[in-house]
């Protein structure tokens, strides 16, 4: 096997994250999310294992459709408290020199035009190395509190979305020229007015009538990531993403998704190799097997039954809380994430409630690799070569403990194999990624918007035609 493995570490700006119950170990540190030198210390240790980057999942609301309560999300810290991962992208910075910084914000609870401006000062202070996670948002909790009332159904949380990112496009790709900014001191000059352009957006959901505050990022438009799964959520990774998240527990589902994906992706116009798969797994490793599975049940010992199914409700919707412990889990129409309970409610493996929250106890809804780094390594391998997937999204039993084992145990292991990368391309976070250049290539959908004028008219054509229709 040749094809390289790549790495990025799920972290949240939260306690605890995907394994409940474990922020309790003596080993984790997840309550120091609050302070800057556990983020920093961090990222020094994912950069020093070539992860490609850390990305930094968000949710707006919190878990109470187990129960009907909020209680058990409280009581377990099930991602709440959780302060705003935005914030984190200058002090990892600070301490790193290569490593990608994803951020996850929502298309549902904040308006383009600011959050253009917030996106792109990111990109400014990392130097291009941020990239943003695009979500449309699942918590009924998070659309009530910004005064929506309830969230929008599914699939138009995707047309919404698609609008947001032409939006976006329009601002960081069209709004400003290249040269724009001349800062000539003879003359006086810092922009030239005449390459700078408001993109007069009316859409069905937005209207923004104005230019970008920012001027051109790094990259200008940072490196999109996104998670869809659903039918609506892949057709809008394959049309948008460059780095796509999925938690596939089996490698048949997961080589299912990344041929779906990557058919796609062609089928828009783009290049099967322009986007990046990475499956969600949590990797427990010591010096060899033994010392592995003693560590992994030990880590089992302090999940949370119910702070698992508080997620597991969360994400799919489902009260889980109601059914029996023996009950088998039941797909049910849902407003939350579609995809997820397809993958839990197949009659090839029907699951218990029981064993779902086992399941969910570490590192989330993916797989859970045990072993020593020979035995991780042949495991990371064969999903490789069966899926096509291109890496992983490690989440975490304990933080940083999680992590600094595989940078330590694993790393070196994929590295010896020639399987791993041994350094850092030069440039931008998508320069490092695809070896190409700093900006959205010319057959993503983004790069139509960059003559503004002439989207403009192009728009105003359509209305027109439409209008004497």
């Amino acid at each position: 096997m040749t094809r390289q493995i790549h790495f990025n570490a799920f972290e949240m700006n939260c306690v605890g994250h995907q394994s409940p119950g474990l922020w309790a170990h003596p080993r984790d540190k997840s309550w120091k999310y609050k302070d800057l030198d556990y983020w920093q210390d961090l990222a020094r240790t994912l950069e020093r294992g070539i992860f490609d980057g850390i990305f930094i999942a968000d949710v707006i609301g919190y878990y109470d459709v187990y129960k009907g309560s909020n209680f058990h999300a409280l009581h377990q810290a099930a991602q709440i408290p959780v302060n705003d991962p935005l914030q984190l992208a200058a002090p990892i910075a600070l301490a790193t020199e290569h490593l990608g910084i994803g951020i996850t914000a929502s298309t549902s609870f904040e308006h383009p035009y600011t959050f253009a401006r917030r996106l792109a000062t990111a990109d400014h202070h990392t130097k291009g190395r941020v990239g943003w996670n695009i979500v449309t948002s699942y918590l009924e909790s998070g659309a009530k509190n910004v005064g929506e009332g309830g969230l929008r159904r599914h699939d138009n949380r995707y047309e919404v979305a698609a609008e947001y990112l032409t939006v976006l496009y329009k601002l960081l790709e069209g709004s400003w020229e290249e040269g724009a900014v001349l800062r000539d001191r003879e003359r006086r000059i810092f922009t030239d007015p005449s390459k700078v352009h408001e993109i007069g957006h009316k859409g069905r959901f937005f209207e923004v009538p104005g230019y970008s505050l920012t001027e051109p990022s790094p990259q200008r438009t940072p490196v999109l990531y996104q998670a869809g799964a659903s039918g609506a959520g892949k057709a809008f990774s394959a049309a948008h993403a460059e780095c796509v998240f999925v938690g596939a527990p089996t490698k048949s589902l997961l080589k299912a998704y990344v041929e779906d994906i990557r058919r796609r992706a062609v089928a828009a116009g783009r290049r099967a190799d322009q986007i990046r798969i990475y499956n969600l797994v949590t990797i427990i490793t010591d010096e060899t097997d033994e010392k592995a599975e003693a560590k992994f049940r030990e880590y089992e010992s302090y999940a949370s039954f119910d702070g698992s199914l508080t997620f597991m409700s969360g994400w799919s919707g489902i009260d889980f809380g109601q059914y029996a412990p023996t009950d088998l889990v039941r797909k049910v129409d849902t407003n939350a994430i579609v995809s997820w309970v397809e993958h839990f409610s197949t009659p090839e493996k029907p699951w218990t409630i029981t064993e779902l929250a086992r399941w969910g106890g570490i590192g989330g809804v993916g797989p859970v690799f045990v072993g020593s780094p020979a035995t991780v390594a042949d495991i990371l391998e064969t999903w490789v070569e069966e899926t096509g997937v291109d890496g992983f999204n490690l989440a975490y039993a304990v933080t940083p403990g999680t992590f600094e084992d595989v940078v330590d145990y694993v790393v070196p292991e994929l590295q010896k194999r020639g399987v791993y990368p041994t350094a850092y391309r030069p440039g931008t976070l998508r320069e490092k990624l695809f070896g190409e250049g700093p900006y959205l290539p010319a057959n993503h959908p983004a790069a139509q918007y960059r003559d503004i004028e002439a989207v403009k008219r192009r728009e105003a054509g359509a209305r027109a035609a439409t209008a004497a229709e």
